[in-house]
């Protein structure tokens, strides 16, 4: 039987957005629960789009979608119990951070405002630089005095789309930590990102999204299992590479290896990391100079379209 803390508190059924001919979401049905959720995926997968609509800030072309059981759009009382960080979302630079902030909670007609004002900076760790004008920002303060206008209302839902873009090592970490107490207190984080690694440390369940589609969702070892599975390309150049193929396809790591046109060695491996311990060692033994080694299909748009595809390319 499912308690009321495990249910879904974000619900999409058959969502969709079209804008034009360009399909952005197609049909995703998912379900989102208390805690740190991965919306991951590559540049143009449709991530933002479908954040702004679980926010319900634009609308859905086609399908549903509901927080806490209610539908979002034109839904004051809701939107006061949700948080927006969008990726592409201004500032004013010739506002300071504390007003910036400040304009955020009225908007959210938050009282008491200053206390609240004074949190959200403070839990940004820029109280130092409130008074300073946004034009005098770097991106990553940039980045952080958003977040402080997304927590001035204190939401149970935070939606935030690619926020750590800017973000050095040490304010990466008290990202992390923020949104780790936030999720400790029970409430529902939805952060997207086209860094594999930056969810993995981050997300307790993850939303592969490619294409506008769901590809897969879970937790996120079974999802890193799979993408390990994976076959991979890698491209060799070398001064011999006939030599270096036929040495090469003795490996226990390479699967396929073939010339290209141009005369250099293209293996299929399963096992890249050991492919890269194995194969200098091999050139060294065959007196083969290697001039490039480069994987030719290890962007989140050949992962993830290896997992829409399910294997078959």
């Amino acid at each position: 039987m499912t308690s009321a803390s495990d249910a879904p508190v974000i619900r999409a059924d058959r969502l969709s957005r079209w804008f034009g001919n360009i399909v952005a979401v197609n049909d995703v049905t998912l379900d989102v629960r208390p805690g740190i959720t991965g919306l991951l995926g590559p540049n143009g997968a449709g991530k933002s789009t479908l954040i702004r609509m679980i926010a319900g800030v634009a609308r859905a072309s086609s399908g549903t979608v509901t927080v806490f059981g209610e539908p979002v759009r034109n839904n004051p009382p809701l939107a006061k119990r949700i948080g927006i960080m969008q990726e592409h979302e201004a500032v004013y630079g010739f506002m300071t951070g504390r007003r910036f902030v400040r304009l955020m909670g009225e908007l959210r007609q938050v009282t008491p405002l200053d206390a609240a004002v004074e949190r959200a900076i403070g839990l940004v760790e820029l109280l130092d630089a409130a008074d300073r004008k946004i034009r005098t920002y770097s991106r990553g303060m940039r980045q952080r005095i958003r977040l402080a206008g997304a927590l001035v209302h204190d939401p149970e839902v935070l939606l935030l789309d690619e926020p750590l873009n800017g973000a050095d090592p040490k304010q990466r970490i008290q990202f992390q930590r923020l949104l780790r107490r936030y999720a400790d207190e029970g409430r529902t984080i939805v952060i997207s990102s086209h860094i594999l690694e930056e969810i993995e440390r981050i997300a307790d369940t993850v939303l592969l999204l490619v294409n506008g589609k769901l590809a897969a969702s879970g937790d996120f070892r079974a999802i890193r299992a799979a993408l390990n599975e994976r076959p991979y390309h890698v491209l060799v150049a070398c001064d011999s590479p006939r030599s270096l193929a036929s040495a090469v396809v003795q490996l226990d790591s390479v699967e396929a290896v073939r010339l290209d046109a141009d005369g250099r060695i293209v293996i299929l491996s399963r096992n890249v990391r050991d492919l890269q311990i194995e194969l200098p060692r091999l050139a060294q033994q065959e007196s083969v100079t290697l001039r490039r080694v480069v994987p030719l299909d290890d962007s989140l748009e050949s992962v993830f379209g290896y997992l829409v595809d399910g294997g078959e390319r």
